[in-house]
């Protein structure tokens, strides 16, 4: 019960910060927006797609892994924000949990993320998009999952390499890769036998392909529980294993 309370306090302090900066908001949409509108004519030529529904059947699940990515594992610059701030250290001497403090400061990335997915359906749907809510609620949940990873990834990277530039050197180049195998820009049925076998041990290319079962209408297809098995797993060794060394670090600093 503790840790459930101290875990909202933290969320809703964090969110009141985001909140009053809408522009921030406003402006990380712009780029995948962008790319909804323009990047999914292309896919539809490539890909063959009849109708622009089936093409962001296909798209939009992939733009979303990459707002998941993306939005996840460079979390942890606000992490070395945090501390360089002296934020953390303020958090230290109160009551608050450790393991709270950690996964309310998570959650805030997955509601702000999964807020962004909803914008992009909902901007997807206005331009041709037929999926049922219900798959679309699925979709998100899965979108939730995938940032969580991320985030708890991020955390983890920002504690043992507490530097900005050796961070982004590190984030980037863990990134990148992860992205691509995740099939972000062109799904990963067309890519080369030996890349989907190196994608099998990509968590975000099962979320991505399960989002996508999702919104070409096979809510109940195998790729779909199967993903949500394997990310609701790895996200739950991922926020253990950040908020076990969060805690620790947090004692020894």
């Amino acid at each position: 019960m503790k840790l459930a309370r101290d875990t909202w306090l933290t969320f809703q302090y964090e969110a009141g910060l985001l909140v009053r900066n809408p522009v921030n908001i406003a402006i990380s949409l712009l780029q995948p927006v962008t790319y909804l509108l323009l990047f999914t004519p292309f896919l539809k030529s490539v890909m063959g797609v009849s109708t622009y529904s089936g093409a962001y059947q296909i798209y939009v699940p992939s733009l979303l892994t990459a707002m998941g990515v993306f939005s996840g594992l460079f979390a942890g610059f606000a992490m070395l924000a945090a501390i360089g701030q002296g934020v953390i250290g303020r958090f230290r001497v109160s009551p608050l949990s450790r393991v709270g403090l950690m996964l309310g400061r998570q959650l805030v990335f997955v509601a702000l993320t999964c807020f962004q997915g909803v914008v992009i359906t909902v901007v997807a749907l206005l331009f041709g998009l037929r999926t049922p809510i219900v798959n679309v609620v699925v979709g998100l949940g899965l979108l939730a999952l995938m940032v969580l990873i991320g985030v708890s990834i991020s955390y983890l990277l920002a504690i043992f390499v507490p530097t900005q530039n050796a961070l982004a050197n590190l984030t980037n180049g863990v990134t990148e890769p992860l992205a691509l195998l995740a099939g972000v820009l062109i799904p990963l049925s067309v890519a080369p036998l030996w890349v989907r076998d190196v994608a099998r041990w990509n968590p975000f290319a099962w979320g991505a392909n399960g989002m996508r079962a999702v919104y070409q209408g096979n809510i109940g297809a195998t790729v779909v529980w199967e993903a949500a098995v394997i990310l609701a797993g790895i996200a739950l060794i991922a926020v253990v294993a950040s908020s076990r060394l969060f805690d620790r670090e947090i004692e020894i600093a």
